[in-house]
């Protein structure tokens, strides 16, 4: 499994340098000259993935701007527009912090109600503009999405989630 430490958003300036949203808590590690990424196209892209050489890294504006071995110009650049550059889940962990995780450690953690009912397992999580967004599947194949927020969800642990949903966000299905 693959995590994602950050997405081209979009080019910046004529030589080819890209805009990345980081999603990593050591992008001056992950993104530092001489470093290889592995970056997987979009699916409208065809979704193949390329390894790339970090040859600049530089912060403008609070965004990180990369510049990569081959990629020398504005549209070249703009060809990587939608590009992940993931690692692989198995080189990081969260380490001894109870409120951190990574995405692959929730993924597939069963979830209940604060109540003990059975709600689903986690399918996902999803990075928002507006926040995350755990994606739950239910007992009965359907999906629901559910804020990634302390009130809602009160208790996380790598043995289980317990949500506590304000009425309407779900019926749970009991066992």
């Amino acid at each position: 499994m693959d995590l994602v430490i950050g997405r081209v958003v979009k080019t910046h300036g004529v030589r080819g340098e890209v805009v990345v949203d980081i999603r990593t808590d050591d992008p001056a590690g992950r993104f530092a000259v001489g470093t290889r990424l592995r970056g997987r196209a979009p699916r409208t892209a065809g979704g193949g993935e390329t390894e790339y050489e970090v040859t600049a890294a530089r912060m403008h504006a609070g965004r990180l701007l990369l510049s990569l071995a081959g990629i020398g110009g504005r549209d070249e650049a703009d060809r990587l527009r939608g590009t992940l550059f993931v690692i692989d889940a198995a080189d990081v962990d969260s380490g001894d912090d109870p409120d951190e995780f990574y995405d692959h450690e929730l993924e597939g953690l069963p979830v209940a109600t604060v109540g003990g009912a059975n709600v689903g397992t986690v399918k996902e999580v999803l990075h928002l503009p507006g926040g995350e967004l755990l994606s739950v599947t239910t007992g009965d194949g359907r999906e629901v999405l559910v804020p990634f927020v302390r009130e809602i969800v009160p208790t996380v642990t790598r043995e289980g989630i317990e949500i506590d949903p304000p009425d309407g966000l779900i019926d749970p299905v009991e066992e």
